[in-house]
């Protein structure tokens, strides 16, 4: 099967796990059963959301999708396969510096019973960190990758790139010079390491860039080389402010190559926590949800259409 996914794709990503009951319900630790129901409930109340969206017609349901993930989701991936959702299942263990496997050497089998339009992996990767490291995550990724090609499947690899020490000092500690002005080559570089490991993802989830030829370079690595040509990027929020996120997205939209974004809490821990807290009802509540989903799909689009001589 050829690299890359073919149209625009608009992702609401829930398929948080810790880090979803740390975000949501305040709780450190492994949750207890009945909050594990809680959480399976919001993840219910969020695709519900996503079904408003739906609904309202800006999205076709092709270019609509969620990230959700086995162990909360399960039901909402199902309901939005058979809606015709783009759905997108994580395949590492939530919470590791170093990529490994969720549920072990059975993990094929579990990609297996969702059959998602995508199997996605998060790593935490930095081509200047520790090289045993690095090289215990790109054989892993290699294997994911391999399988992923030889049963005719996609493959989203989410990147975050973690500072070093060194690179912390080299900007003072300040987070965002380091977005700035270093992840940019960092994330290029990333990429070209996966790709000469043999790594070959369909779609790259980046964080965001704040400058268009940094989102160039990065289309350009993700596109290089024989049968790369039609692999894509798209945009995560990080949970950053809107106006953060927008700036992101009006970047990425002048490029080529970037066809989205994969959003997930600046849509819906608000609404979500105050559901939890009894300050807005359910219905409400998906509403909201789908308000901020569009917000952001419309601030893409625009952003787009501007750039567009025929639109």
């Amino acid at each position: 099967m050829a690299l890359g996914y073919p149209g625009p794709l608009a992702f609401l990503a829930f398929d948080h796990r810790g880090e979803f009951a740390r975000s949501v319900l305040d709780v450190e630790g492994e949750p207890t059963p009945e909050q594990e129901g809680v959480i399976a409930d919001a993840k219910q109340l969020i695709f519900e959301g996503v079904l408003a969206a739906a609904e309202r017609g800006v999205v076709p349901r092709g270019e609509a999708g969620i990230l959700v993930d086995e162990l909360y989701g399960a039901d909402v991936a199902r309901r939005a396969t058979e809606a015709g959702v783009v759905v997108a299942m994580p395949v590492e263990a939530p919470d590791r510096d170093v990529f490994d496997f969720a549920y072990g050497a059975d993990w094929r089998a579990h990609v297996e019973a969702f059959d998602p339009t995508f199997a996605k992996v998060l790593v935490r990767y930095n081509p200047d960190g520790s090289a045993e490291d690095n090289a215990v995550q790109e054989e892993r990724l290699g294997e994911l990758s391999d399988w992923v090609r030889t049963t005719d499947r996609n493959l989203l690899f989410e990147l975050i790139v973690v500072p070093t020490a060194a690179q912390s000092e080299a900007v003072g500690g300040d987070r965002e010079r380091f977005a700035r002005e270093l992840r940019p080559g960092l994330i290029v570089r990333s990429i070209a390491a996966m790709q000469a490991a043999g790594v070959e993802p369909d779609l790259w989830k980046l964080e965001g860039l704040y400058d268009v030829l940094d989102a160039q370079a990065v289309v350009e690595q993700a596109r290089t080389g024989v049968g790369r040509e039609q692999v894509a990027c798209t945009i995560l929020g990080a949970g950053a402010p809107d106006e953060t996120v927008d700036h992101w997205l009006r970047v990425a939209a002048a490029v080529p190559g970037f066809t989205g974004f994969a959003i997930g809490r600046s849509i819906w821990r608000d609404a979500v926590r105050a559901v939890l807290a009894g300050t807005l009802d359910r219905p409400t509540a998906a509403q909201r949800i789908a308000d901020n989903y569009l917000r952001f799909v419309r601030v893409f689009a625009t952003a787009s259409a501007d750039l567009d001589p025929a639109a």
